[in-house]
């Protein structure tokens, strides 16, 4: 963040961005700044009462009327207190209005964000700003901006009312004002800064442990703990060292706002006692309602200074937010076309495409596969296989050539269609922390339980499933940690069927499976497959022979096609020395 906006007490354009969405809202707007007008209106009169109630009756020691005074007293005071209840919650009210629609907006633009994105963002972080960051735009509401109006109004009405009372004492209260206003001031700037070390060591320490939770078996099973302990401690030592530097911050203003406070106070106290005795110009009454208005002037701004932080933070946290929203990472979704009938026909025609610049994945890639046919494909680590079937489903878009299906351009479909119609099984199968049936319909209410049942019989695996305590209903826990990783790929492989799609892609799907696995999942692969275009990127190359072609990429580059029969009968070919060499590793491991 640029320091000159780093050292702007109000950035405008945040604050307006975050008042748009109030605008949603204008009845409970206005009813908030009504309630807070009113309530800095009727808190001013109890001094007044005050001043009154001690001349006339206590001072001269009159008991007629004072019961009066003391019901108009009580009045006042329970009508603050309804006041103020109103307005608290209704503020409240309005704040977690606003974040609502602030993160249902925030969450529905993340969703559309290409998975470049998400490569090269910390997951710690975006939960920050998803969660903390928008809670905290609520107190820009809440604690904030009509705390602060409140607060302002009061002192206005305060000090109006001070000067007609009595000038001399209400400019006996005054001197001490441009000083404590001053440092305010260097209080809200210094604070700023501050609290954007604080957001900052937040996320880092989100991002960090969010990272080591989810890959913990890495770390105990690489003995790290002790690495990732120190590196914890670091991390949460700066978080510390950031809060820390707000409460030192806090610590000096405070003091110093008491003690300006205090020295108000004790001339008013000096000067009035002074004039009572000598001149009678100022009234018992007038002292001690001065007194209550020095306090009553002189807290709002010490509080302003904690309240216009809370502000700051609000719009520190809008600043965070709505970068993201402004952030360009989505693919062109602009394609509105949807046949009838897909019938299947993917066509790569000259395709270029690199995730970093001037490193190319695929070069120059053209292949064809027809409708219904199955093909495989092969290559070392890092040629370009995953990329491909990134391509075919638009998570990217090529830097050059055109990638067709049925003949038309894949940018002209509608991409919710484009992807409905096409079904993945991925090597690392991801599962939600919910129901096998859930897993499976992913929620869709188009796919019933009945259907889904009927379908897990049809491709071998409904004894499994029924055999698990609850079967269908069976919380796999999150990412599925209840289940053997050949277990999560039948229940992929389930997903992607039922699903019914056109096009079907396999990516490493069988590479990491037991020998009973293997056989229920083979069958699975047989039977969905059938009919439908097929995309398989293997590793165990003996899973393939059955395909209709076999497309080998070596560095980005197609290099051979062919049969499993006619790449082995190429000698010194590419696929046949994959072969060789995995069929020999797999008799020398016999």
């Amino acid at each position: 963040m640029p320091n000159s906006k780093k050292n702007k007490i109000l950035d405008l354009n945040i604050f307006s961005r975050i008042m748009s969405y109030a605008m949603d809202y204008k009845a409970l707007f206005v009813s908030t700044s009504v309630f807070s007008i009113s309530l800095a209106i009727i808190s001013t009169l109890r001094p007044y009462l005050m001043i009154n109630g001690i001349d006339n009756y206590v001072y001269t020691k009159t008991e007629e009327g004072f019961l009066n005074f003391a019901i108009l007293i009580l009045i006042a005071l329970i009508a603050e207190v309804i006041l103020q209840l109103c307005f608290i919650y209704l503020a409240n009210l309005l704040g977690q209005s606003v974040i609502k629609d602030i993160r249902i907006k925030l969450f529905k633009h993340i969703l559309k964000f290409n998975m470049a994105y998400f490569n090269n963002s910390s997951v710690g972080k975006m939960v920050t700003r998803v969660v903390s960051d928008v809670e905290t735009i609520a107190q820009f509401f809440s604690q904030g901006l009509f705390m602060i109006v409140n607060d302002i109004l009061k002192m206005f009405i305060i000090a109006i009312f001070m000067l007609i009372i009595n000038w001399k004492l209400a400019l006996i209260a005054f001197v001490v004002l441009p000083i404590l206003i001053y440092a305010t001031k260097i209080f809200q700037r210094a604070i700023k800064t501050a609290f954007q070390e604080v957001r900052i060591q937040v996320a880092n320490l989100n991002g960090f442990v969010q990272e080591r939770v989810t890959g913990m078996k890495i770390v105990q099973l690489f003995n790290r703990e002790n690495i990732e302990y120190k590196k914890f401690q670091e991390i949460n030592k700066k978080h510390r060292t950031a809060h820390i530097k707000t409460v030192w911050y806090f610590s000096i203003f405070y003091p110093i706002a008491e003690v300006l406070s205090s020295i108000a106070i004790g001339l008013i106290v000096w000067f009035g006692g002074k004039e009572l005795a000598l001149t009678h110009e100022v009234t018992a009454g007038e002292i001690i309602g001065f007194i209550m208005m020095t306090e009553m002037l002189f807290r709002p701004l010490r509080q302003i200074a904690d309240k216009f932080t809370t502000l700051q933070m609000g719009m520190v946290a809008g600043d965070r937010v709505f970068e993201i929203m402004d952030t360009k990472s989505h693919i062109d979704s602009h394609g509105t076309f949807i046949p009838k009938d897909l019938m299947g026909d993917i066509c790569f025609k000259d395709v270029v495409f690199s995730y970093l610049k001037e490193e190319q994945v695929l070069n120059g890639i053209t292949f064809e596969v027809k409708q219904g046919e199955t093909i495989a494909i092969v290559g070392a680590t890092g040629a370009g296989k995953s990329t491909i079937i990134n391509l075919i489903n638009r998570f990217y878009d090529v830097d050059s050539g055109t990638i067709t299906i049925d003949g038309t351009s894949i940018k002209e479909y509608d991409l919710n269609f484009l992807r409905k119609e096409i079904a993945i099984v991925l090597q690392d199968v991801f599962l939600f922390s919910d129901s096998i049936k859930n897993n499976i319909s992913l929620q869709k209410d188009e796919i019933t339980l009945e259907e889904i049942k009927r379908a897990a019989k049809q491709i071998g695996i409904d004894d499994f499933i029924e055999s698990l305590p609850g079967g269908f209903d069976y919380n796999v826990k999150e990412r599925g940690v209840m289940l053997s990783s050949g277990q999560r790929q039948l229940i992929a492989f389930l997903r992607a069927y039922v699903s019914n799609p056109k096009i079907l892609i396999l990516d490493e799907a069988t590479s990491s499976i037991d020998s009973h696995s293997e056989k229920m999942i083979q069958f699975a692969i047989n039977k969905i497959t059938q009919g439908r275009t097929s995309i398989v990127i293997a590793h165990r190359l003996a899973t393939i022979k059955n395909a209709d072609r076999i497309i080998v990429l070596e560095q980005g580059r197609i290099v051979e096609i062919g049969t499993h029969k006619e790449l082995l009968s190429t000698k010194g070919g590419v696929y046949k020395n994959l072969y060789d060499k995995q069929f020999a590793k797999q008799q020398a491991i016999s």
